[in-house]
C-alpha cells in the first residue's frame, strides 16, 4: 500500500470513530435530558467536539486526493446495540450512561493510539493534527470519568 492511501485509511478509521462518539453522545444526550440538565450540555458538546475533528480529518483526506469515509464503524453499531439493550436493564440510570461514554471514549484512544504508532512516517501535520485530537480527546475520557466517578460518591 503506498504512503498517501494508507494515511487516508487511518484518517478515515478516525473520521469514523468521531462519527461512532456523534451518535453515542447524541444518544447518550437524548437519556439524561430529563435527569441532568448538565451532563445532557455535557453530552452535546462532546459530539459537537467530533464534528470539528470530522471537519478537519475530512479536509485533510480530500487534500490527500481521497474520499471521507462516511458512517460509522461495525465496532460502533454493535457498541449502541448493546447500550440499547443495557439501558432497558438499567433504567437509564446516569452512572450506567457515563460508564458506557466511558467505554467509547477508551475505543476512540485505542483508536488514536493505533493510528499513532502507524503514523511515525507520516507527514508532520498529519500526525500533529491526530496528535492535538488525541489530547483533546483524553481530557474529554477524563471529564467523563470525573462525572461517574462524582455520581458514585453522591449516591
Amino acid at each position: 500500500m503506498k504512503k498517501t492511501e494508507q494515511v487516508i485509511e487511518i484518517l478515515n478509521d478516525l473520521i469514523l470513530i468521531n462519527n461512532d462518539r456523534i451518535s453515542g453522545y447524541e444518544k447518550a444526550a437524548y437519556e439524561i435530558r430529563d435527569k441532568s440538565p448538565n451532563m445532557h450540555e455535557l453530552f452535546l458538546g462532546l459530539a459537537k467536539d467530533s464534528r470539528g475533528y470530522i471537519r478537519d480529518l475530512h479536509a485533510k483526506v480530500l487534500q490527500m486526493g481521497g474520499m471521507p469515509a462516511k458512517g460509522t464503524s461495525a465496532a460502533g453499531k454493535l457498541y449502541r446495540g448493546w447500550m440499547d439493550m443495557k439501558a432497558v436493564f438499567t433504567g437509564n440510570d446516569a452512572h450506567a450512561i457515563l460508564e458506557s461514554c466511558e467505554r467509547g471514549e477508551d475505543a476512540a484512544q485505542e483508536t488514536y493510539e493505533d493510528a499513532l504508532e502507524i503514523a511515525t512516517d507520516f507527514p508532520g501535520d498529519v500526525k500533529t493534527k491526530i496528535e492535538i485530537q488525541k489530547k483533546s480527546l483524553k481530557a474529554s475520557h477524563d471529564l467523563i470519568r470525573k462525572y461517574r466517578d462524582s455520581y458514585v460518591a453522591v449516591k
